[in-house]
């Protein structure tokens, strides 16, 4: 375990390259007669180097981006590679790393829980680094991923990207069900990678880089990470616990999440088609019984419909047409405790009057040859704002998000998408290669800056799309577009990896998409689906509800086999407002909310079950992921347990097998946890 203080101080003042040396940390270079070197503190090795094994390597390498509706495929030629095996050290530490006249320097820096290396490589390299690990160590983290919590094995993209892809969608809805074959973690992209890992013996990896790149994790004895250009730092932490390497990591990158105590009251419905269709569904679901909170209406711009479904008309002003009087209506809404929530993204639909207006004002990004670089989202084009020109953030956040939503009466909206700029494309300032990546977190923070500075008070806007330093600025992220299914690549399971990975990588506060959104033909989801989604939902942070792409097609929280489930299960979401406020204050502080099974045993080994999660340190959620199932095993992390809806007492430590009826999904509470008596008294709301 690293020293409580910054066991770096002072040590480079004395320590030489060509012999074992040691500090008053513990800290030690040694050099083997063959010429290997490793960088050690204690009984920990950090960095290791040998002519077989660099510990860095300069690429020359020329990729090719093909995009297609935000996925994009990468050709790469290697040109050139040079391994900086020659290791030396300058008078104020500075380790400096060279090969056939090229130089890569870190410079350390202690900070609390490890060292930091700035680094300083050459313009137009690419680079890549080995970190020594052990055979046996996981690897979680690097931004949300989809398919599995341990990555160790694996290759992970670091590439900001569409989440979903239409062949995969197109197989599910025209082959039989048990043709299809559900993808593995290295086919499905991410919306928010990010090149941050924690292990299971609790160390941090940070590269500091927007830059294009990916971390392989299939060699047994290190861990290799390359980008296309040198990172401004390497980050490594040590800590007793995660819980500690979050609060570690809480300190490099603040962790500005929050969520507004209305948003645990009840359940946000997803409600669309007009004024009234809202207020008849939102009243008609309160008199009913049930707790909402929220109405979050998509379409407030005016609808699109295309051969995926019905989509936003991305015109970021309010269609009077479809929602004549909403301003009044809001004011109704809000006089019975509900919100009103709205939509947005970076880009215009093409040949809207706001397109129309900002192409005017020469705001929207470009070709090489000066016309409109238009994206494709389904069936139609749209241009996309500039977020590097102080004009076109100032009209966003002025007028698309002040004036026509926040004056509105809008208490808060899905900041969506960020993930498709072009690299080849033309940017009021910087380059496109470079700030790809960076894009959605600062999407993200000109709607961060919208709220503050129109001086809003309790407004939550939540994104799907992130990279390094977005919980600085988006109070919510959700898991982007699920498929309205019970498959582990893309459906309501994927939700549990991708929270997990997140919370690693310094996200804390997640919710997902009540229900999925991706539906076509047969991919569309029953009151089952949806009521089991709505379980997880209901013991989560938020609880929001989505119509999906093709809603007529898709079981909503009226049907009548689902209404009364929704009733119970947003009285029991509201009822756990005091716990989940708690979780709130934690998760700004850096703590996840949303933990996987092994975290308190510090242990991947312990992990049984990578779909079950902790909901806080009281709650044990063990969600139903197959359909037509009414039993689940569980098995459950130490401690005494208590079975929220039979109150039924549990050793832990052990499988179990327990009923788990429509509505009822599997949770457990500490016996002797300080909520014990509000969870005990969920059982009796109906």
């Amino acid at each position: 375990m690293f020293a409580s203080r910054p066991f770096w101080e002072g040590f480079f003042a004395y320590a030489r390259i060509d012999r074992e040396t040691k500090g008053d940390d513990g800290l030690r270079i040694t050099r083997l007669e063959n010429g290997d070197w490793a960088l050690i503190l204690g009984a920990e090795t950090l960095l290791t180097g040998s002519e077989q094994e660099p510990f860095a390597v300069a690429v020359r390498r020329e990729k090719n981006y093909t995009a297609n509706r935000g996925t994009v495929k990468v050709e790469i030629t290697e040109t050139g590679r040079v391994p900086l095996t020659t290791l030396t050290q300058e008078a104020d530490g500075t380790l400096v790393f060279t090969g056939e006249g090229h130089a890569l320097r870190l410079m350390p820096r202690g900070v609390a829980g490890g060292i930091e290396f700035a680094m300083e490589g050459e313009k137009g390299w690419a680079y890549e680094f080995r970190i020594p690990a052990e055979e046996d160590e996981a690897v979680f983290g690097g931004g949300e991923q989809y398919r599995k919590t341990n990555l160790r094995g694996e290759t992970v993209v670091n590439f900001v990207s569409e989440h979903i892809k239409a062949s995969t969608i197109l197989e599910k809805a025209l082959l039989p069900k048990w043709l299809y074959r559900e993808k593995g973690p290295g086919e499905i992209g991410s919306y928010a990678p990010m090149p941050v890992f924690v292990t299971d013996k609790r160390r941090l990896i940070l590269f500091d880089t927007t830059a294009d790149g990916r971390s392989d994790f299939t060699a047994q004895d290190s861990l290799l990470f390359e980008f296309d250009a040198c990172p401004k730092r390497l980050l490594l932490l040590k800590a007793a616990s995660y819980e500690g390497l979050s609060l570690l990591l809480a300190g490099q990158i603040p962790n500005r999440q929050y969520l507004p105590d209305w948003c645990t009251e009840g359940m946000i419905l997803g409600v669309q088609g007009g004024t009234q269709t809202v207020l008849d569904k939102t009243f008609a679901m309160l008199d009913a019984g049930a707790k909402i909170c929220g109405v979050w209406s998509q379409d407030w711009s005016g609808e699109k419909r295309t051969v995926m479904g019905k989509q936003v008309y991305w015109n970021w002003e309010l269609d009077e047409q479809l929602y004549p009087g909403l301003r009044d209506a809001i004011q109704k809404l809000n006089a019975r405790g509900v919100k009103f929530l709205a939509y947005i993204n970076p880009y215009l639909v093409r040949g809207g009057k706001q397109y129309q207006y900002c192409k005017k004002q020469g705001w929207l990004i470009t070709k090489q040859d000066g016309s409109i670089y238009h994206i494709k989202s389904t069936t139609f084009d749209a241009g996309m704002l500039d977020l590097t020109n102080p004009e076109a953030v100032r009209y966003i956040k002025e007028t698309l998000i002040g004036k026509n939503m926040l004056e509105l009466g809008v208490s808060g909206w899905m900041a969506d998408f960020g993930e498709y700029l072009p690299v080849d494309c033309v940017l009021h300032d910087g380059d496109p290669a470079e700030l790809h990546n960076a894009w959605p977190v600062l999407w993200a923070k000109i709607n961060r800056e919208a709220i503050e500075e129109y001086g809003a008070k309790d407004v939550l806007f939540f994104t799907r799309s992130g990279y390094l330093g977005i919980q600085s600025y988006a109070p919510m992220m959700w898991n982007g577009d699920q498929h309205t299914d019970f498959t582990k690549d893309y459906g309501l399971p994927c939700v549990m990896p991708a929270s997990f990975s997140l919370g690693f990588s310094g996200v804390t506060m997640m919710h997902c998409d009540v229900g999925g959104f991706f539906s076509f033909g047969k991919l569309r989801r029953d009151g089952e689906l949806f009521t089991r989604w709505m379980e997880m939902g209901a013991f989560s942070l938020l609880m929001r509800s989505h119509e999906s792409i093709r809603p007529w097609a898709n079981a909503q929280f009226d049907a009548p086999e689902v209404k009364e489930h929704t009733v119970r299960l947003t009285k029991i979401h509201a009822a756990l407002a005091p716990y989940l406020a708690r979780l709130a204050q934690d998760a700004g502080r850096g703590i996840p909310a949303i933990r996987p099974d092994f975290w308190t045993a510090e242990d991947f080994e312990d992990s049984r079950d990578p779909y079950a999660y902790f909901l806080g340190d009281e709650l044990f959620v063990c969600p139903v992921i197959k359909k037509g199932a009414r039993r689940r095993r569980v098995f459950l992390p130490e401690g005494e347990w208590i079975h929220l809806w039979s109150g039924r007492e549990y050793k832990g430590g052990r499988r179990t097998v327990v009923d788990a009826p429509l509505g009822h999904i599997p949770v457990f509470y500490r016996k002797n946890g300080e909520h014990a008596g509000l969870f005990g008294s969920l059982a009796e709301i109906k």
